[in-house]
């Protein structure tokens, strides 16, 4: 299915736990001089105007993003911080990184970075936004592109999940996936991303991934307000395999932040 867009949710509460957790994990890896590999399976366009038709009709960036930046969530020198600013720089300040931008600007140039995404609108925006970048852009399954891969050159880095959930079976297939993942590259991060649901239709994953035996997990989630009326989405999980040293202690910060939405 290529019908999802993320720009309608582009900068919500959801990002804003996804991508402290993602900066934390790459700015930790970044400490050594040993080069990395990152590597997306969803990368949608890569960068968002908030500003958009899209991005206000739904209200998720005022509540998300604009927010935390007013209330000053995080200090200037987080690297999450970082690579906001550079893109309101670059862009202006309307504009939000998603993962692919984030990343791109948090890596160092001995470092490389592989983005798969499928929707052709999506696809071409990304590699537009990557233009300047030493990455390498991919028209291709994001599964198949982290399979082809594995374990790639250099060999430490991360690998991001962060499907849109329209295929009802990525819930099922997701630990499965991971498990293979990880026997493929024993030493990578690989950080799933998954919606908490008022349904919750997430929690069978939820259950699954937690009975695998998978090495040094970080299994964070944070609960907040829907963003309107009848939105399903009431909080957002992050699990982490081979989480780096130092990302539980900047999850419990984000539990007191995300905290006194509610």
């Amino acid at each position: 299915m290529l019908s999802y867009q993320h720009i309608y949710h582009a900068g919500n509460l959801a990002d804003v736990h996804k991508h402290a957790i993602l900066a934390e994990t790459l700015a930790y890896l970044s400490q050594k001089d040993k080069p990395l590999s990152y590597i997306e399976t969803h990368s949608g366009r890569g960068l968002y105007q908030l500003d958009s038709d899209q991005a206000v009709q739904t209200g998720e960036a005022a509540a998300g993003i604009e927010r935390v930046l007013t209330e000053g969530w995080f200090d200037t020198d987080h690297p999450l911080s970082r690579a906001i600013a550079a893109v309101h720089d670059r862009f202006g300040k309307t504009a939000y990184p998603g993962s692919p931008l984030i990343a791109a600007n948090l890596m160092r140039p001995q470092d490389k970075m592989h983005f798969a995404e499928l929707h052709p609108q999506e696809y071409r925006a990304l590699s537009d936004a990557l233009i300047t970048f030493d990455a390498r852009t991919y028209r291709q399954d994001g599964f198949e592109l982290a399979q082809s891969l594995l374990p790639p050159t250099p060999r430490r880095g991360v690998l991001l999940i962060d499907p849109s959930y329209e295929i009802k079976s990525d819930y099922d297939r997701m630990p499965g996936i991971i498990a293979s993942l990880n026997r493929k590259w024993n030493v990578g991060v690989i950080a799933l991303w998954y919606p908490i649901l008022a349904n919750g239709r997430h929690q069978g994953m939820r259950d699954a991934l937690e009975k695998r035996d998978f090495p040094k997990v970080l299994h964070h989630e944070v609960r907040f307000p829907a963003a309107r009326e009848g939105h399903g989405m009431v909080g957002s999980g992050m699990f982490v395999v081979n989480a780096p040293y130092g990302l539980k202690e900047s999850a419990k910060t984000l539990d007191g932040l995300f905290g006194k939405l509610r």
